[in-house]
């Protein structure tokens, strides 16, 4: 048996919100809803792991939300919710949970105290609701007339959902076929005795735009603190008839010699980033003796840095870079430039200065023996 492990239900299409993109995909404070709920069980010390349940047609959101979570491989749900749920505990199977928590992917606040009070829960009861006590009054309305409806011991279900495997696994397979509400539904079916978890306000479903404005409240009301990190690289001019330069092809009479692209430019604003993180250099993420990234395309090495800014809640705010050479000349690239960084951080132009200048054919880069380049990059990470 290996612990408890979240199962992430983001399946739907999420037809009550309008968009181009399902709501589980749609950005939250820069940063995709289903990602936020994704970052919440993967911090938590009692997940094992995350799977997310996934409509057919969304692999490609998926994996630009998620990339760099470092989540299971996701599983394809079914036409019905409660069929999708199936399917992702069955694909859980071979790793013998334990336990499992069933969340909606649109509730991506859910907090780290609600987790662990759904999985303690599990310690007397083989399943367990998240939820709120009803304080509203409550009417019901009936033939123009309107009745009080007593809200005591009333309470309001949200997610997770939490339950021991083997049991919910069990009462999912028995309902195949059902249209049940919720997963709490399908365990009372099967007879399983669940306890009550506290849940938060703050764990309410996108499902609205005012939800979404709401949602954007809470992301900027969270304290979080800026960090700067800078990049220095240096490459060599070599044979060739060009050198990429930020992302850009610029014709030259010689090349840049490296492992990869060699793309000084987006090699140093990748150190910056990292150095936000304080998580290492591009060589200990992307080794120069690793085959893979022979001839590879900086590109990805830039992306990489951002995606584990996003994947720890934060977000790169600006970057600056200066390249250092006597020749080729940047100006007529730097629009182009600009543009393809931002592009590939996903940063609007008035986020991006690319600079160039040289050292007064002084040292290595005045004597035009290659090209240096000096970045600094702001991030805003969640404080803590």
């Amino acid at each position: 048996m290996s612990g408890c492990y979240a199962l992430l239900v983001a399946a739907g299409r999420g037809t009550r919100l309008p968009g181009d993109v399902p709501k589980q995909y749609r950005a939250l404070g820069g940063e995709a809803i289903l990602r936020r709920a994704a970052r919440a069980f993967l911090g938590h010390p009692a997940i094992a792991g995350v799977r997310v349940v996934i409509h057919p047609d969304d692999r490609a959101l998926y994996d630009r939300a998620t990339a760099g979570l470092g989540l299971l491989s996701p599983v394809v749900g079914g036409a019905t919710r409660q069929e999708s749920v199936r399917n992702g505990l069955e694909s859980l199977a071979d790793r013998q949970p334990d336990f499992v928590m069933i969340h909606d992917a649109a509730r991506p606040f859910v907090g780290a105290a609600t987790i662990a009070a759904a999985r303690a829960a599990l310690d007397s009861a083989p399943g367990a609701i998240v939820a709120i006590p009803v304080v509203d009054s409550l009417k019901r309305a009936s033939g123009g007339s309107l009745a009080a409806v007593d809200r005591k011991d009333l309470w309001r279900a949200q997610t997770p959902q939490a339950f021991r495997y083997a049991d919910i696994v069990a009462a999912h397979r028995a309902a195949a076929g059902l249209d049940l509400t919720d997963d709490a539904a399908v365990a009372e079916r099967a007879g399983l005795g669940l306890a009550l978890a506290p849940g938060s306000e703050d764990n309410f479903k996108i499902t609205s735009e005012d939800d979404i404005a709401r949602g954007e409240r809470i992301v900027a009301a969270r304290p979080a603190l800026p960090r700067t990190g800078m990049g220095f690289d240096v490459h060599q001019f070599g044979p060739g008839d060009h050198v990429w330069l930020c992302g850009v092809k610029v014709p030259f009479d010689r090349g840049l010699v490296g492992h990869s692209d060699a793309d000084v430019g987006l090699h140093a604003l990748t150190d910056a980033v990292l150095g936000a993180l304080a998580d290492g250099d591009i060589g200990a993420h992307f080794s120069d003796r690793d085959p893979r990234w022979k001839g590879a395309r900086s590109e990805v090495f830039l992306r990489h840095a951002v995606d584990l800014v996003r994947a720890r809640g934060g977000r790169v705010l600006h970057l600056d870079l200066t390249l250092i050479c006597e020749q080729p000349r940047i100006r007529p690239h730097h629009a182009a430039m600009v543009a393809r960084i931002g592009e590939i951080a996903g940063l609007e132009a008035d986020r991006v200065s690319v600079k160039a200048t040289t050292t007064e054919r002084l040292g290595f880069t005045g004597r035009g023996e290659g090209i240096a380049g000096q970045a600094v990059a702001t991030v805003l990470l969640p404080d803590g």
